[in-house]
């Protein structure tokens, strides 16, 4: 039951492909990483090696030269499958600023062993304690000092930290009462994280096993080589893989809710009460059908977003739309699936209750929809702003 809207060789043959890896990480595999909070090593490793996590580094770099339509429809494949792409997405998309706003030495040391594996780039040190979504506001300072960069602060919710080599983190170059825009004098750094002095990293533990941390920069040094582009203009630098990142999140939620939907259809035939399926009756078989129209729907703004995005054309709204309404129509579809399994919905073995709170995340995170609809209601609209 996946989409087949513009659905291209390459796309067909990126799913098969993902369907391949993922059936040697079935149901059990996910419940066992679940239970002990581990990271999917052996998945990571497998998808690794066929080089789909550096399917939108250019040919020249490495990677398969694909569009972000085509990295969309692997997520979205992986979670289709009952895995959880949260474990790799990042790769995806945190390489946009290196390839959009990198330098070429830059891109030429990181972007080949990015697209190989060699190299992780997961972590995205932005969001911190005391600004949350008002990234403009954030604190972590990074001073120049020679030939280097002095950098205290903090971050919160930073995934993926402990499993990467590399992290962009944007921090604060020009102290905030001396620019003119808030969002000027912040700057985007590529650092190695491996073994950083001044670097401590704690984890956090959440409802989902999202391997989140949180992270302390005490006088930590990092080289001036690590800038991205000009100091002072990494907020813009992140705008591209921010719609990049709202695109493949909209993507893995569209994926989740196909999931949900299945088992919810094969659920409802298989189960008999009262002498009959459970879903001859409407009030099981309406919110089905309900939560079907309404993931289709969301995935027609998906394509939208990312045509626009792999065209270069200017995709802000799309991007956010998206999102929001694959990560509500993923969450009706989980909260479906899981009220047509009644008790057997809410334990471990049918895997629902693990997916259930996998897909909750998006309204959330990385933007929540609060945000979502302050941008529309602002920028799309006209309407005054309202923070």
């Amino acid at each position: 039951m996946t989409t087949t809207y513009d659905e291209t060789e390459t796309r067909k043959d990126l799913r098969s492909l993902v369907d391949q890896i993922c059936r040697d990480f079935p149901d059990t595999y996910w419940q066992k990483v679940d239970a002990e909070d581990a990271y999917p090593e052996d998945f990571v490793q497998a998808l690794t090696a066929t080089g789909a996590l550096g399917a939108l580094i250019p040919e020249e770099y490495g990677g398969l030269g694909l569009g972000l339509g085509d990295g969309s429809a692997i997520l979205e494949q992986i979670n289709y499958n009952g895995a959880n792409s949260g474990a790799i997405h990042a790769q995806l998309y945190t390489m946009n600023a290196v390839l959009h706003h990198g330098s070429e030495e830059q891109k030429k040391q990181y972007l080949p062993p990015v697209a190989t594996g060699e190299l992780r780039l997961q972590a995205f040190g932005v969001t911190e304690p005391g600004a949350g979504t008002d990234t403009t506001s954030l604190s972590t300072t990074a001073v120049r000092d020679g030939d280097e960069y002095v950098v205290n602060g903090q971050k919160v919710f930073i995934s993926r930290v402990q499993q990467s080599d590399l992290m962009l983190l944007l921090a604060r170059t020009t102290p905030l009462d001396q620019v003119q825009k808030k969002s000027d004098g912040l700057s985007l750094f590529l650092i190695d994280i491996r073994d950083l002095p001044g670097l401590t990293i704690n984890p956090i533990k959440t409802m989902i096993n999202h391997a989140t941390t949180e992270l302390f920069f005490d006088d930590m040094r990092i080289p001036a080589s690590s800038l991205i582009g000009e100091e002072g203009k990494g907020f813009k630098y992140i705008l591209t893989g921010m719609n990049a990142e709202r695109i493949l999140i909209a993507s893995e939620c569209i994926g989740d809710g196909r999931w949900f939907i299945e088992r919810a259809v094969e659920y409802s035939k298989d189960r008999v009460v009262f002498n009959r399926p459970i879903g001859s009756n409407q009030g099981i078989q309406f919110p089905i059908a309900r939560a079907h129209v309404e993931l289709e729907a969301a995935d027609l703004m998906r394509w939208k977003a990312a045509d626009l995005f792999d065209a270069g054309k200017p995709c802000g709204a799309e991007a956010n739309m998206a999102k929001m309404l694959a990560s509500e129509a993923s969450w009706q579809a989980a909260d479906t699936c899981l009220q047509t399994h009644g008790g057997f919905g809410m334990t471990q073995e049918y895997n629902i209750e693990r997916k259930f709170r996998e897909t909750r995340l998006y309204q959330i995170a990385p933007i929540s929809t609060n945000l979502i609809l302050s941008f529309v209601g602002q920028h799309v609209l006209g309407m005054p702003r309202s923070f």
